[in-house]
C-alpha cells in the first residue's frame, strides 16, 4: 500500500487567516493543497480562480492538487498555470473529449486524475487505464463543502480497488474527496485509498488554532 497523503481543501479556509494557514500546513508537511475549480455551469457554484491560484503560489511550494469542476476543461487549462508537480483531476462527465483532454495534461507532464460522480459507475473507466496516474473518487456530489457522505460510495470504493487489481493497475492511486471525517478516513484508508481530501469534516474542524491537533488526528486515522 502506498504512503497515505494528506490534500487539504482550500475551499474551506478563512481568508483572513490564509497566510498563517498556509505557515502550519507547511510545518506539518501537508502534501498537496486541494482547490476546487468551479464555473458555476458543471456544479452549480463558483469556486477557486486562476486568480487564487496565482497568489497561492507566491505562498508557498507545497504541490496543487487542482479540481478542475468545470464544463469541457481541456479548453480551459491554460487559464490555471498548472506546474508539473501538480495533480489535475477532470471529470469523466464535464466533457466528451477526456482523450483529448487527458493528452493536453501530459505534455505538461502533472499527474493526470480522473475524477468520477457517485452515481457514475467505475467501468467508465476501463478505456483510459492506460492514460491516468490517479482516481479522484467523489464521495459527496460536487460543488458544496459540508456535505454527508453518499453511504454507497464506502461500497463503491470497495469496488474500484477490485476492479483495478482484476485489470493490473493496482499503481494507480486513489484519492477520496468529500465528508472525509477520521472515521470515514480511517475506513477508507483499510479499503485502499492512497489521498484524503481534508476539509470542514477534519483539518478545518474549528479556528485555526485547532488545525494542527486535527492533522495530527487525521495522520493517525490513515496510517
Amino acid at each position: 500500500m502506498n504512503k497515505a497523503k494528506i490534500s487539504v481543501s482550500m475551499m474551506c479556509s478563512n481568508l483572513v487567516d490564509l497566510k498563517r494557514t498556509v505557515e502550519i500546513f507547511e510545518e506539518e508537511h501537508i502534501e498537496y493543497l486541494h482547490i476546487d475549480v468551479m464555473d458555476g455551469s458543471f456544479v452549480p457554484n463558483f469556486g477557486l480562480g486562476s486568480d487564487y491560484i496565482r497568489g497561492l503560489r507566491e505562498l508557498t511550494n507545497i504541490p496543487l492538487d487542482i479540481h478542475m469542476m468545470v464544463t469541457s476543461p481541456e479548453y480551459k487549462f491554460r487559464w490555471i498555470g498548472i506546474r508539473e508537480t501538480d495533480i489535475v483531476s477532470i471529470h469523466y462527465e464535464s466533457t466528451t473529449q477526456i482523450q483529448r483532454a487527458l493528452d493536453w495534461l501530459a505534455e505538461i507532464g502533472c499527474r493526470r486524475f480522473l475524477a468520477i460522480n457517485p452515481a457514475t459507475p467505475i467501468y467508465v473507466l476501463e478505456e483510459v487505464l492506460d492514460y491516468i496516474d490517479g482516481i479522484n473518487l467523489l464521495m459527496v456530489n460536487p460543488g458544496f463543502a459540508g456535505q454527508k457522505i453518499v453511504p454507497s460510495t464506502l461500497k463503491k470504493a470497495e469496488k474500484l480497488m477490485l476492479f483495478l487489481k482484476e485489470h493490473g493497475k493496482e499503481d494507480i492511486q486513489v484519492e477520496v474527496d468529500g465528508n472525509i471525517t477520521f472515521e470515514n478516513a480511517s475506513k477508507l484508508r483499510h479499503i485502499g485509498a492512497d489521498i484524503f481530501v481534508a476539509g470542514t469534516s477534519s483539518v478545518f474542524l474549528g479556528a485555526i488554532d485547532s488545525y494542527r491537533k486535527n492533522i495530527l488526528e487525521l495522520k493517525k486515522a490513515i496510517n
